[in-house]
């Protein structure tokens, strides 16, 4: 495959995911009648989640006719491995934004996809095992990213861009058309995905783009030339993904929280708890991302030495404990207490299959037996107070304490009940 035809794939990829994204965009926006109650439309809702579709048909679209061609005869079977593995993670993405599914079922369909990777390129039972544990593990420190605006696909653009210039400077130019297409998909997904965002990634664009980007890296240092230090280069490109996902595992960790619980507890929505703005954040991280898969081509390309990736690393470890020091869960609330609880907590602890009225009299009792009067309303009905003082109105029932009586309310709640809570506010 020459770079002419690499270069046709990107601007078809392009193009095909702007017409596909605008099309979902339009149907996104128009008006719908609501199908719940509360004016809210699920349908549109849904729509706007199952935007990375787009994305993944252009991509798919674009790579594929290429194969068709014959533009990656070389390595036709490690790409073709690698697209059919992405797409069935695509459909299972898919599904799972309509209809959520088992974690285990999702990393089941991954490992299958990317064992199919592994065993179409041609590698060796022990990098295989590594390839698959890498394919699935950064697969899905990339899909955790899709959690603000623009956050993944600046990201994915940067680490595609990066992935292709090291295949490029390998000599392995029909491994450079996965990345190449998903860098011009993502680009022009961005337009419709940048804040406010009118399509989302969801699960079928995420898990399609980590999926590429994890399998094109490791195809990518498995076809490198031995004097190349692609075993340390390639995997920084992934830097700024698992960073994410450390900050989230050791934060949860600490919390005590659920590792599978999602919260807002990401870099970029600390990030956002330390005023920087939605595109703010999307910049950010894709400068960051830029820093370490800059440094990973440079060293790739044989012009730094392996020792600077060290550099990035360093960096990423310091900004994640600085992260960490941001607040991201919300305080406990405290447990309610006030007068009506020890009425609240007499009711629920009534003996199961008491009758109200028996309730009602044991609190009448009671309240008796702390000095309380009983109402004359609730004894003799019509009749009036014991006490009564100047200005009292005819025929108003009061208490022991001059208190008037409440009326009970229209609730079907009983009179004693009413007149017995009335004795004890007085």
């Amino acid at each position: 495959m020459n770079v002419l035809g690499i270069i046709a794939s990107g601007v078809a990829a392009l193009f095909i995911t702007v017409a596909l994204a605008k099309s979902a965009r339009r149907v996104a926006l128009r008006p719908h009648v609501p199908d719940e109650p509360g004016g809210r439309a699920p349908r549109a809702e849904a729509l706007r989640r199952t935007g990375g579709a787009t994305a993944v048909l252009g991509v798919c679209a674009a790579a594929g006719t290429a194969l068709w061609l014959g533009a990656a005869d070389d390595a036709a079977g490690s790409v073709a491995g690698l697209l059919a593995g992405a797409g069935t993670v695509a459909a299972l993405g898919l599904v799972h934004d309509l209809k959520p599914l088992w974690v285990a079922l999702r990393l089941a369909v991954q490992t299958a996809a990317a064992v199919l990777v592994v065993c179409l390129s041609g590698l060796s039972p022990a990098a295989g095992v590594l390839a698959v544990l890498w394919i699935v593990l950064v697969t899905n420190a990339f899909a955790l990213l899709d959690h603000v605006d623009g956050v993944l696909t600046a990201v994915g653009v940067v680490t595609a861009a990066g992935l292709l210039a090291c295949a490029a400077i390998g000599g392995n130019l029909a491994l450079a058309l996965l990345p190449a297409t998903l860098a011009a998909g993502l680009a022009g997904f961005l337009l419709h995905n940048w804040h406010p965002a009118r399509l989302q990634l969801g699960a079928s664009g995420a898990q399609f783009t980590g999926f590429v980007l994890a399998a094109s890296g490791a195809l990518i240092q498995a076809a490198a030339p031995s004097g190349r230090a692609a075993w340390a280069a390639l995997p920084v490109l992934a830097t700024v993904a698992l960073a994410d996902t450390a900050l989230v595992l050791i934060s949860r960790r600490r919390a005590a929280r659920s590792p599978l619980r999602d919260t807002d507890d990401h870099i970029a929505h600390r990030l956002r708890r330390v005023r920087v703005t939605v595109p703010g954040a999307a910049v950010l991280m894709a400068l960051w991302a830029a820093v370490p898969v800059a440094t990973g081509t440079l060293v790739h390309a044989q012009l730094l030495h392996p020792a600077f990736l060290l550099l990035p690393l360093a960096g990423t470890a310091a900004a994640v404990f600085a992260l960490l020091r941001v607040p991201a869960y919300a305080p406990p609330r405290p447990s309610a207490s006030g007068p009506g609880s020890s009425r609240t907590a007499s009711s629920r602890t009534a003996p199961p299959g008491a009758s109200p009225s028996r309730t009602a009299t044991a609190r009448r009792t009671t309240a008796s037996a702390a000095g309380a009067a009983i109402p004359a309303a609730a004894s003799a009905p019509g009749g009036t107070g014991s006490a009564s003082g100047k200005g009292a109105s005819k025929g108003t029932a009061r208490t022991a304490g001059g208190h008037p009586t409440v009326p009970p309310p229209p609730t079907g709640r009983p009179a004693a009940e009413t007149a017995t809570a009335a004795a004890e506010r007085g």
